[in-house]
């Protein structure tokens, strides 16, 4: 069950073009601390508009800590590490040790941190799946990347602050000291009490946060998709970047179809990784058949993972529908209780479904042979990945 806490009030944010002002907004009003994690912390105008806030909140005293992944941001930026350090915000890297060898640590090295979470003074948080980096540079493709996050306030802002906390003690102890070139000296010191939950203004929406580990939660976040899934009657419309759902996933889906649910699958029309790419259109066909509707994006890069049931709860978060982030790496979701909220993300979905996607028809012409025989050959590929890496069957 979704472990649902309410009086929070939220704001919808779509792309970075809203998120990053109101993430700057933030960080300059913090008072007593900060708490960032990232995946991917780029070297552009908007790495340097966040890294600027960061030395800001620090330089007047606020703990401030950042927390990015070794593989994600594994070219974070000589400067910014000088400017951060100066300032005195504190810096980790999760798992910064990214070497292709020896072959047999392979089976954990996907063990990214992938979640885009935020954390401030406990009574402000944002959840999301947009990283750092510069909405406009998308190489080959149309900018701006398309994505959303959420800013919260109320009860749940401190419950993503606790989950930040826990994460970046973890990795503290983890480290052992250890840090790039650099970051000698930059982390280490134990988060300092967030500011009393009784200071944040109350609201009037229910909002669970979602957590995907390798420990307790490690399939929390498909649960929560599947029992959505399960329980809708009229609607369900997933966006989600990169797509490739095991068996129980692709069950449900088929399921809530064949009663007579309206199913929409908005998925990533661009090709960026050709093996997911091709792999994951090797599972059209069977869905398509029994009623889900597949419509792949084509105005911009989809970068979001978010989905709406029933016109009544959304989720928004960092996890997409594929082994990575069901079964590896550290995801973060929000699941959204609330018709207005819901009914918000629905209207943006369908804008973008019927204004910048392209529908994959139930029935389709025979595809040419080097397309099918490379469709074909990327799904093999992609199962002898999911059973080198230790899924179960029924993944």
């Amino acid at each position: 069950m979704i472990d649902y806490v309410g009086a929070n009030r939220l704001t919808l944010l779509k792309n970075g073009e809203q998120y990053f002002p109101a993430l700057v907004a933030a960080i300059d009003g913090a008072r007593a601390e900060v708490f960032l994690e990232t995946y991917i912390f780029a070297d552009d105008q908007t790495g340097s508009l966040i890294a600027d806030a960061l030395a800001r909140a620090a330089a007047r005293g606020v703990a401030t800590h950042l927390l990015i992944d070794g593989f994600g941001g594994q070219d974070f930026a000589p400067r910014f590490r000088e400017i951060l350090s100066k300032a005195g915000v504190e810096v980790l890297v999760f798992r910064p040790d990214v070497s292709p060898w020896p072959p047999w640590r392979q089976r954990t090295r996907l063990r990214r941190m992938h979640r885009k979470l935020a954390g401030i003074d406990g009574a402000v948080a944002f959840v999301g799946g947009i990283n750092i980096i510069d909405d406009y540079d998308t190489p080959d493709q149309t900018p701006p990347r398309y994505d959303y996050a959420v800013r919260i306030e109320g009860p749940l802002a401190a419950r993503v602050r606790a989950e930040a906390s826990k994460l970046w003690t973890r990795v503290s102890w983890a480290t052992f000291g250890r840090r790039w070139p650099g970051f000698a000296g930059l982390a280490g010191r134990a988060p300092r009490p967030a500011i009393p939950v009784g200071s944040i203004r109350p609201g009037g929406q229910r909002v669970a946060l979602v957590v995907r580990d390798n420990l307790r939660h490690r399939r929390d976040i498909e649960e929560a998709y599947l029992e959505l899934i399960e329980a809708a009657r009229e609607e369900v419309v997933i966006a989600s970047a990169y797509f490739f759902p095991g068996r129980r996933f692709r069950t449900a889906l088929a399921r809530a179809a064949r009663r007579g649910v309206n199913v929409t699958v908005l998925l990533q029309g661009k090709v960026e990784y050709r093996l997911l790419y091709y792999a994951s259109r090797a599972l059209y066909g069977p869905l398509l058949l029994v009623g889900v509707r597949i419509q792949e994006y084509h105005r911009s890069f989809l970068h979001a993972k978010v989905a709406v049931f029933d016109g009544r709860i959304a989720s928004v978060g960092s996890s997409n529908i594929d082994p990575f982030s069901l079964l590896l790496a550290r995801e973060a979701n929000v699941f959204v209780d609330d018709a207005e909220f819901a009914a918000e993300l629905r209207a943006s979905l369908h804008e973008a479904i019927e204004n910048g996607s392209l529908a994959i028809p139930r029935r389709r012409r025979r595809l040419p042979f080097l397309l099918r025989a490379q469709t074909w050959i990327s799904y093999r590929i992609a199962r002898l990945l999911l059973a080198f890496y230790g899924y179960d069957r029924q993944h």
